[in-house]
């Protein structure tokens, strides 16, 4: 069978913008070229990096090996190594992740871009990528003499470029996966097997809809949909108020200090009610940060709620199954330095387990902290049953004597210890903490009290659910 590969453009996908700048910088630093020697000026950087790549930006990039006439092959190969580093420093956060998954599923990886051969090549073999398509420069075997060796690596000619390459490797482009920001790259994603857009510009995103391509952004989780450059939380969050969200209730957030204005972060609640979502949306929005929140599988498997929670990121969980995939998915963001929250009780407990004076909950978010040895912040939510009990398929929408909400975030603490049981009597004891001094008194609910925390046709045995212990799905 012949051989497979993944192919990465460079700018605008394996990270976030132009590469040009910072291997201009190194050049310079070497005495190699003028301000604006190379290709792309602070302005075409600028516009570029916002907008893509166009026919007339490419023309300095195509006229940049004249620039190049006597210099040094050691000298640029010394500040084109020292430039890969900085690359690599830029990468987006999940681009790693997904070349070590190409390379774990036995792939070829290359680097196709049309920068000059001379400045990727250091950067695609400090990656460890297996070789590079690019535009190549002729030398005299000491300096470079100022001429391309061969055609200028774009469009339609990189897509040429790079089914040469398939061809003289062994390699069948239909099994290949081809990764680009730019729509001048189409001809290369219709080539293979399986066209990825990254961080597309506006003519790729249309193609990729009518291609049926999948559009990535390596800087978010798989699957978060940006609109014009933000994710969907992004554009949400200047009217994610109390007083806008929720008019229904009287909500007070305190502590979101604690929650890291960067990096990875495991975010815990306890969980009271279906308003509890909401709640911990407004505290994450009060942070600053997006959230990818694990959620039950019926929430997903709802037509409309299901595509949104998907679009920002939700991590499916079907609890009944075992699978450690939504764990495994959670892992990802969390390697990629999002923020992920999740219930660790993992549902509303239910019947005389809702007033138990200790939180009972699963193994999900031990197991994920111990994993990950990210930080874990606690929020312990108090009140919002009384917006949205258990027992009702509606929200309270009353604005009239709204019920007191109570959101406070704690400090950050890692989980001290591989063993499950113990690592979520950490995080539940940290949760319980934040709750009032009334979750902590003892009493027998009344029946109305009972009868508000199941939901609608509840035919349960509520023994069970007072005994219910940490398990093994999250």
């Amino acid at each position: 069978m012949r051989r497979h590969a993944a192919i990465f453009d460079l700018d605008r996908t394996l990270i976030a913008g132009s590469s040009a700048p910072i291997f201009q910088k190194h050049l310079a630093k070497a005495g190699l070229g003028g301000g604006h020697d190379i290709p792309f000026s602070d302005f075409l950087a600028s516009y570029y990096e916002r907008f893509g790549e166009n026919w007339f930006m490419m023309q300095p990039a195509r006229l940049a090996s004249k620039a190049s006439a006597g210099w040094s092959i050691a000298d640029v190969q010394t500040a084109c190594t020292a430039a890969a580093a900085e690359v690599i420093e830029a990468l987006q956060p999940f681009a790693l992740q997904i070349i070590e998954e190409h390379r774990s599923a036995g792939a070829k990886l290359v680097l196709a871009t049309t920068s000059p051969e001379p400045f990727v090549r250091p950067l695609a073999e400090a990656l460890d990528f297996d070789d590079v398509v690019s535009t190549r420069w002729k030398d005299d075997g000491e300096r470079y003499t100022g001429e391309m060796d061969g055609p200028f690596v774009w469009g339609r000619a990189k897509a040429d470029a790079v089914g040469d390459w398939a061809l003289h490797n062994d390699v069948k482009l239909k099994r290949c996966t081809a990764y680009s920001d730019s729509y001048f790259d189409a001809p290369l994603l219709d080539a293979v097997g399986t066209g990825v857009a990254v961080n597309p510009d506006a003519q790729l995103a249309a193609t990729a809809r009518l291609n049926g391509w999948e559009v990535r952004h390596f800087d978010v989780s798989e699957g978060v949909v940006k609109i014009a450059g933000r994710e969907i939380q992004h554009w949400a969050r200047p009217i994610m108020r109390p007083g806008i969200v929720a008019p229904n209730a009287d909500i007070t957030i305190e502590g979101t200090d604690h929650i890291p204005s960067d990096g990875p972060a495991l975010i815990v609640f306890n969980h009271r009610s279906y308003f509890d979502p909401t709640v911990m949306g407004l505290v994450m929005a009060k942070a600053g940060r997006s959230v990818r929140g694990l959620g039950k599988k019926e929430v997903f498997d709802v037509p409309i709620v299901g595509a949104f929670a998907k679009a920002i990121g939700g991590v499916r969980v079907e609890r009944a199954s075992g699978s450690d995939e939504p764990l495994e998915r959670a892992a990802v963001a969390l390697q990629g330095g999002e923020c992920v929250m999740m219930a660790p009780e993992g549902t509303i407990p239910r019947g005389p387990a809702f007033f138990d004076t200790e939180l009972q909950g699963r193994w999900g978010a031990a197991k994920l902290a111990a994993q990950t040895g990210v930080p874990v912040v606690p929020v312990g939510l108090w009140g919002t049953e009384k917006v949205w009990p258990r027992s009702s398929r509606t929200p309270r929408l009353s604005i009239v004597d709204r019920p007191i909400v109570t959101a406070n975030v704690g400090e950050a603490f890692t989980v001290s210890s591989s063993d499950p049981d113990k690592g979520t009597r950490q995080i539940l004891d940290a949760i319980m903490a934040l709750l009032p001094d009334e979750a902590r008194v003892r009493r027998t609910p009344t029946a109305d009290e009972l009868r508000r925390t199941y939901p609608p046709g509840y035919k349960g045995d509520p023994s069970a659910e007072a005994n219910r212990r940490p398990g093994t799905d999250t």
